[in-house]
């Protein structure tokens, strides 16, 4: 599992994550393999939780979406990009995209946030989409992650401070996170 932020916040936004890769209980810690979470696709970053398997396929897959295909600059826009990418992921990377007889819809299997500068983003394994005005987490971090940036928010000075806050809370009390903490900021465009 992971924990992975985004924070929207003075006129930036920033992602940040954990470097752990788990399997079982096994813990492959830095230091042993790189682990980088976050990812560059375009002008976006984008970090995701889930099974390990999922980081190449989702960087291969966006990355080989064709420049006009690939947007990600608003709600719609990541809705559509990951609506195009599921047969994508099903196709050429054999996604088993099963999980309860019961479910709605087919499951992407992984949960994703992104960052740019129109904003944060969050998709989950439906391809909910959902656009955050402040900030949020995923991964097993996730609540430890969400509490130390709400009590930092008003003495923060940028999200990249309130971006690695909440990672160090993750890294600190979920057994399947830890450091060194990732962070990347960008400059929000002015609307």
């Amino acid at each position: 599992m992971t924990t992975v932020v985004v924070v929207r916040k003075g006129g930036t936004v920033a992602i940040a994550s954990d470097s752990l890769v788990t399997f079982g209980d096994t813990r492959l810690a830095h230091g042993y393999e790189a682990n980088e979470k976050l990812f560059k696709v375009g002008d976006s970053w984008v970090g995701m939780s889930g099974t390990t398997a999922h980081f190449p396929v989702l960087r291969k897959a966006l990355s080989a979406l064709p420049a006009d295909e690939l947007k990600l600059n608003s709600r719609d826009e990541v809705f559509d990009t990951f609506l195009k990418l599921h047969p994508m992921l099903k196709e050429q990377f054999f996604l088993n995209s099963k999980e309860e007889d019961a479910d709605p819809y087919e499951s992407s299997q992984f949960t994703a946030l992104i960052a740019n500068a129109s904003g944060i983003y969050g998709v989950y394994s439906y391809r909910e989409v959902f656009e955050f005005d402040r900030c949020w987490a995923i991964g097993a971090g996730r609540s430890f992650a969400l509490g130390a940036m709400y009590a930092a928010w008003d003495r923060a000075r940028s999200a990249r401070e309130l971006a690695e806050l909440g990672v160090r809370a993750g890294c600190e009390f979920d057994k399947n996170s830890s450091g060194p903490v990732r962070a990347h900021t960008l400059k929000l465009k002015e609307s």
